[in-house]
């Protein structure tokens, strides 16, 4: 479901030119080369000329002083910018030098701004060559580092914008060759995040975080639909950065196909688009010039043709451009976004999401869906083909429609039964429904799935974990074929899940759903006799916490009474030590009656507050203890309450006193004994003569100093 991110020009197509060799990809040369030739588009051959021996002896120099870890900053700083000067005029040679451009690098690093701009608008007719060459292009993002360090200084500024304008002018003249270089790709989205001020770090949150795509999908964490611009942004050059955009495209309208559908210009156009994701005037603009349209029309008039469409459908089961296409998605006005679903991929998304690129577009299109009424034509295509898509492998585009569902409140009932009858038929138990899911991919790759049985041993799905995990959000009435499976698991099942990571979040979603406390410590009492066992283990350990926050007293007690047996052992490891902290296992050893008290006093006490502040969406249903939902702004509230609550009873009901004897416990409800009352006077002024103490003893240390 959430696919990883480009690897920065390591693999994918023979060369970066829309799958032609790449003739500059690499350039870079040991000082033997001469007389190499490339093409750059309608500019005129480049003889490429080696380096001087007299300058490259000069600059191995140089790269042997400034390696001194005991030279001053300033000393550095001079010769490095003395360095750049000597380079002018022989710029190219230097930077797609293998080993000298390494010494530019370190230059680059070195040197002050005036310098860096000088060596840059010196270049700047050759600057789209050494963007385009392996060795050159480090020297150009080496720059562009160091000039990122000058941007909020306002004296320097025009300076800033004259040399970054230049370059831009320069990268313009021929857009198709750049961006499809796979060196140059990075130099222009580098670029591009130093004209919009924004950190090079947002490059990779693409490629490194794919998993956070996915859970903003499954409404697992909350949307960030401006995932780069989020991030804090510098001064940038807004103007130049908008301006830079689109004259790219305008040179390179001709050839849009190709740019869209070669992977290394595709990951430029979706830079450019996140980095556009708040500017709503500049997207009307660039997306119809990227979807084909050709005529320039008002923005509430933008159509597309049905000529366009099925240019767009076949092109969408290529892999750069359903990339593209997915970011496209994220970002589109309404406007766009309702003529996609209409003109595109309404009547298709089946299709598409057969195919192992185009089933992405259709996640990110059911994703970023925003209305009923978009739900419902989404419904009508996939909504009966749940057991194909997930026989298909695609369950990417099930789970997406579930969480769609779940976030619009449309066809929610629909969805569990569709799900319910994908891996379970009329004529059978809604007991297996569990365990299928959870073994997803092997049930429905089985021959003979009426036969299948649980497989002792192996991991458990992810995305089957995740259906499920979205299921038991829903409300109890839509759930009850999934209620009734879980709990008719056999214990050395539930254990195995227990175990495994996807396993141990469909039980822990379980116990956080709507269902009824009956229901939830039904399963936990079949784990009797193994939460030893469990809590050593790193995921049984969440599933041991959960159990005892669903469990009533008894089942409490008997969690903490196996936990005791292997305390010592708990204790060696990091999570260990939090349970026994969390389940005040030490406490239930010394005083067994007091830690019962404390622990209906924590729930009662709680439940007060939460009958008092909680809203009424968030109350829990049928339930004796309070669980922790985690699904709504103010349940986090909540959890937070009971946080304050249990530290503030932690410090009014110490386990001892200091002569070893128990002391009276407070009940958190309305007194009925004097005893009682007079008690909790005392406690109370103990606990106001401790902070008077603390106070005068903080004002003494104070007085002294």
């Amino acid at each position: 479901m959430g696919r990883e991110g480009y690897s920065n020009g390591k693999k994918g197509r023979r060369g970066g030119n829309g799958g032609k060799p790449n003739r500059n990809r690499d350039a870079g040369f040991n000082g033997g080369a001469s007389n190499y030739q490339t093409d750059f588009g309608s500019q005129s051959s480049f003889v490429r000329k080696p380096v001087d021996p007299e300058t490259s002896k000069y600059f191995s120099e140089i790269a042997n002083v400034i390696a001194n870890p005991n030279m001053e900053l300033e000393e550095r700083s001079v010769i490095c910018g003395n360095a750049l000067d000597e380079s002018r005029g022989k710029e190219v040679e230097l930077a797609t030098d293998y080993i000298l451009s390494h010494t530019l690098q370190s230059l680059m690093e070195n040197s002050d701004l005036n310098q860096i701009c000088g060596f840059l608008q010196s270049c700047a007719k050759d600057f789209p060559l050494i963007s385009m060459d392996k060795s050159g292009s480090h020297v150009a993002e080496e720059a562009f580092k160091s000039l990122a360090r000058h941007l909020e200084e306002e004296e320097n500024r025009p300076l800033l914008e004259k040399t970054l304008a230049m370059l831009c002018q320069e990268l313009v003249m021929d857009p198709v060759n750049v961006m499809c270089n796979c060196y140059a790709s990075h130099v222009l989205r580098s670029l591009l995040c130093l004209c919009k001020g924004a950190p090079f770090e947002s490059l990779r949150l693409r490629n490194a975080k794919s998993s956070s795509v996915l859970a903003e999908r499954l409404n697992l964490k909350p949307a960030k639909p401006n995932r780069i611009v989020s991030v804090p942004l510098q001064h940038g050059f807004p103007d130049l950065f908008k301006s830079f955009i689109l004259d790219m495209l305008k040179h390179g309208k001709k050839d849009i196909k190709t740019l869209l559908a070669d992977q290394y210009s595709s990951l430029v156009l979706q830079t450019a688009l996140k980095l556009l994701s708040d500017s709503k005037e500049e997207l009307l603009q660039i997306i119809p010039i990227l979807l084909g349209h050709d005529e320039e029309t008002a923005p509430n008039e933008f159509s597309i043709k049905a000529s366009s469409a099925k240019k767009l459908l076949a092109l969408g089961k290529d892999t750069a451009f359903s990339r593209l296409m997915e970011v496209i998605l994220e970002v589109a006005p309404d406007t766009i976004f309702n003529e996609l679903l209409m003109k595109v991929f309404r009547h298709s998304m089946f299709e598409l999401s057969s195919d192992q690129s185009g089933n992405y577009i259709i996640q990110s299109l059911i994703s970023h869906a925003k209305s009923e009424n978009h739900m419902e034509l989404i419904w009508e295509e996939l909504g009966s083909k749940f057991d194909v898509l997930l026989g298909m492998g695609k369950p990417g585009v099930v789970a997406s429609i579930i969480a769609a569902s779940q976030r619009l409140h449309s066809h929610e009932n629909k969805c569990c039964q569709a799900i319910a009858s994908s891996v379970c038929s009329t004529n059978e138990s809604p007991n297996c429904i569990i365990a299928r899911l959870l073994f997803l991919d092997r049930y429905f790759s089985c021959n003979d799935p009426s036969s299948w049985d649980w497989p002792t041993g192996t991991t458990m799905n992810l995305m089957g974990s995740l259906i499920l995990q979205l299921i038991f959000r829903f409300p109890t009435d839509f759930i009850q074929p999934f209620i009734t499976s879980i709990t008719s698991l056999e214990m050395n099942h539930i254990l195995e899940a227990s175990k495994d990571i996807a396993g141990q979040r469909v039980l822990e979603a379980f116990l956080n759903s709507d269902a009824s406390g009956k229901h939830k410590r039904k399963l936990v009492v079949k784990l009797k006799g193994h939460f030893a066992e469990l809590a050593l283990n790193r995921s049984g350990a969440f599933t041991v916490e959960k159990c005892f926050s669903t469990s009533n007293m008894a089942l409490r007690e008997t969690i903490v009474s196996e936990l005791l047996v292997i305390q010592s052992d708990l204790s060696k490891s990091n999570h260990g030590t939090v349970m026994l902290k969390k389940l005040d296992v030490d406490g239930y050893a010394r005083r067994p009656d007091q830690w019962k008290s404390m622990q209906v006093t924590k729930e009662s006490t709680f439940k007060e507050f939460y009958d008092t502040f909680g809203s009424k969406e968030s109350k829990p249903k049928n339930n004796s203890f309070v669980l922790e939902s985690g699904r709504t702004p103010q349940a986090e509230k909540m959890k937070q309450l009971r946080n304050e609550v249990y530290s503030s009873l932690a410090i009014l009901t110490p386990h001892s006193d200091k002569g070893g004897k128990s002391k009276p416990k407070l009940s958190g409800h309305k007194r009925e004994h004097e005893r009682e009352e007079q008690h909790d006077k005392k406690v109370n002024k103990k606990v106001v003569d401790d902070d008077s103490s603390k106070s005068q003893n903080k004002k003494k240390k104070k007085k002294n100093h």
